[in-house]
């Protein structure tokens, strides 16, 4: 399963239309239909928002975690590797043609693009986050 699809599993729970993404959690098994890799389909299945399940995945943790901004805490607070490495899939995946060597600025490219991915599939975010 790709990274994207882990964050969207995670976040949009056990069916979504997106392509890449699974049931997160091991929960019953859906099948799902893609169109292929990188897909998004014409219309949000489904509205989820955002914000409340990812304030409740960073309060079950013990660190401060800054979803809204940081990439690394995002994917933390879903239990989902964050290492540098993961990254750089992530990047690969979402079409990053920058330094991925530069993290920093890798890391701002990727929050962003997953934002706007998430809201692309029927993810409704704060108005604080800019997609």
């Amino acid at each position: 399963m790709s990274i994207f699809g882990k964050i969207m599993g995670a976040i949009f729970g056990t069916t979504t239309t997106t392509a890449g993404a699974a049931p997160a959690g091991g929960g019953a098994t859906t099948t799902t239909t893609t169109a292929g890799s990188g897909a998004t389909p014409a219309a949000p299945a489904q509205t989820v928002d955002v914000a409340p399940i990812l304030d409740k995945a960073v309060a079950a943790k013990k660190e401060k975690l800054e979803w809204r901004t940081s990439i690394v805490d995002l994917m933390k607070a879903l239990d989902i590797d964050s290492s540098l490495a993961a990254r750089k899939d992530l990047a690969k995946e979402l079409g990053y043609t920058g330094d991925s060597n530069d993290s920093a600025k890798m890391n701002v490219w990727l929050h962003k693009q997953v934002m706007v991915k998430l809201a692309a599939n029927g993810g409704k975010l704060p108005p604080e986050i800019k997609h």
